[in-house]
């Protein structure tokens, strides 16, 4: 598959084939978009913890099947919404818990990206790069499942992907795992692991300090079986301030745009910080290509 190159555009029509960790867009990335004068259609293909085995799946076995339709609540098959419109861009990705295993890749994303040149050939093929989860998962901290720390997972996920955008023809890289490294590196505090322990020792409204990431949050909810509220916490998706970063990134790389002609700004976030996520974003478009 030949290097694409894009000519920078204000209009864009966006499909990603992805999960969750493009929902996620979904919160500011038209807004953002807007703000900066320009224009976006943007659609999901999305699967939440879908890999990208099993995307492949999907199509085969919707190719097998004339009835068979695993897409948009099973109404519609991915070649129908592919042709659909006239997408401009088309982004695949790993599911983030097979993003550190490189053997994981292929070759269903090499057939994913044939399939979506098949049926929108007109379309620029864009991987987006998933990120490392917070350093209190569970998977992640020595004597865990997988042992291989937060910076690990990203360095290997990162390195995966770059070997998949070459496999499949010099791909752009859109960088959202780079900039929330940036952000962790640069914001001047840290998200500080607590001991798993005094979850149990805590009850409403405390929690231990959510402070110093982009990814992951943790509350209460109500046990259905026991009806007593119980900690709930999410170690690997991006929090308020990560969907905007994220949404200024895609921004970033997609338009060709400087982050800083976004003016938008969520309630939840304030001007400064909005102003460092925009940077961040900006950085991680200037420099991942140089790392």
């Amino acid at each position: 598959m030949r290097q694409y190159i894009r000519i920078p555009s204000n209009r864009l029509r966006v499909l990603t084939i992805g999960n969750s960790f493009t929902d996620s867009l979904r919160l500011y990335w038209q807004q953002v978009v807007e703000s900066a004068g320009c224009w976006l259609q943007f659609e999901g293909a999305n699967h939440g913890g879908c890999e990208l085995h099993r995307h492949w799946s999907y199509v085969e076995d919707e190719e097998r099947d004339l009835d068979c339709r695993r897409y948009h609540d099973n109404r519609f098959k991915l070649r129908e919404i592919l042709a659909q419109k006239p997408w401009d861009i088309v982004t695949i990705q790993q599911a983030s818990h097979a993003s550190w295993r490189p053997e994981t890749y292929q070759p269903f994303a090499g057939n994913l990206c044939a399939y979506i040149k098949k049926f929108a050939p007109q379309a620029e093929v864009v991987i987006q790069q998933t990120w490392a989860y917070r350093a209190d998962d569970p998977r992640l901290p020595e004597g865990g499942e997988w042992g291989i720390g937060q910076d690990g997972m990203y360095e290997r996920l990162t390195q995966a992907y770059r070997e998949l955008a070459h496999e499949l023809g010099g791909l752009r890289i859109i960088p959202s795992g780079y900039a929330v490294q940036l952000t962790r590196k640069h914001q001047g505090y840290n998200f500080v692991p607590y001991d798993p322990a005094v979850l149990k020792t805590l009850r409403w409204p405390d929690l231990p300090s959510q402070a110093g990431d982009v990814v992951g949050a943790m509350g209460y909810h109500k046990n259905r079986e026991t009806a007593e509220l119980e900690i709930w916490r999410d170690t690997i998706h991006l929090n308020p301030r990560g969907q905007y970063l994220q949404a200024c990134v895609w921004f970033a790389s997609l338009y060709g745009r400087s982050a800083s002609e976004i003016v938008f700004v969520p309630e939840v976030i304030g001007s400064r910080d909005a102003a460092f996520l925009r940077d961040m974003g900006q950085k991680a478009v200037d420099d991942f290509g140089r790392n």
